[in-house]
């Protein structure tokens, strides 16, 4: 069951496969606060299963507004 499956939203959203022009604005702002956010619940959750899925997820919304090159110069400091 999809975390979020009890809440329902006004707003509709766009799926992730869609061939549209149509798009959604995501801010650097807003991805760094759900992430924020997102490694504060991994550093306190004792399930490794639950972690691993966290870690997962923390990875896919990075990737929504950094690139794998903003990654490594970001390591590289």
């Amino acid at each position: 069951m999809p975390v979020n499956s009890h809440q329902h939203s006004d707003q509709p959203t766009l799926p992730l496969e869609s061939a549209d022009d149509d798009y959604e604005i995501i801010t650097s702002e807003e991805v760094d606060s759900v992430l924020d956010s997102l490694e504060a619940l991994i550093a306190s959750t004792t399930s490794e299963n639950i972690r691993s899925c966290l870690e997962e997820a923390a990875d896919q919304i990075y990737s929504l507004v950094y690139s794998e090159e903003d990654q490594a110069a970001e390591d590289a400091a």
